[in-house]
């Protein structure tokens, strides 16, 4: 038997991408609560948490970070293909990495969803929630995503999110919206 013969709800994987202090995390707590709500099972991979777990003891070379998206990558679809919401807000800086993670969902058949949460740079830094423009700034830091580091922003994400001048939960509900539409949400 596969998972699908089991009646489970239909597991997605939801990766937000965008720059330190963009709302990822924030938005997919909003998004984990609403699905919660309506009855999914929600998991949240914050790339905090799993750098401290799963990935402790890389560090933010390219290829450390792409073993890093590969991990969470590898942990979102196994959760994905049994039924779960997985939420993941990770910078996944590059475009390669990123690509990677949607064919393994794609070669099992599991639902993905990359959302590019878009803030400037310039309003991540105003936020900078933690403090790490300031870090950078101060000569303190080196190697920040967006800043000393590239970013490859998404080319041709399913959803594209400005979070500037809209409230956590209007962007939420854009979310929201887009799963219902691809039928991850019903």
């Amino acid at each position: 038997m596969t998972h699908q013969e089991f009646d489970m709800g239909t597991g997605a994987t939801v990766w937000l991408t965008g720059l330190p202090s963009a709302g990822k995390t924030t938005l997919a707590y909003a998004l984990a609560e609403r699905l919660r709500g309506e009855g999914h099972r929600v998991e949240v991979l914050d790339g905090d948490e799993i750098r401290e777990f799963l990935s402790a003891g890389l560090g933010f070379s390219r290829e450390d970070r792409h073993t890093n998206v590969q991990r969470i990558g590898f942990v979102a679809e196994l959760l994905a293909s049994h039924g779960v919401k997985v939420l993941v807000p990770v910078i996944a800086p590059y475009a390669d990495s990123r690509e990677a993670v949607r064919k393994r969902h794609q070669a099992q058949g599991t639902g993905y969803v990359e959302v590019h949460v878009a803030t400037p740079v310039e309003v991540c830094s105003d936020r900078d929630v933690k403090g790490l423009y300031a870090k950078q700034a101060a000569g303190e830091l080196t190697g920040l995503t967006g800043v000393d580091d590239p970013y490859e922003a998404p080319e041709d994400p399913d959803l594209r999110i400005e979070t500037q001048g809209h409230t956590v939960q209007e962007s939420a509900d854009t979310l929201h919206a887009l799963l219902v539409e691809r039928g991850l949400a019903i």
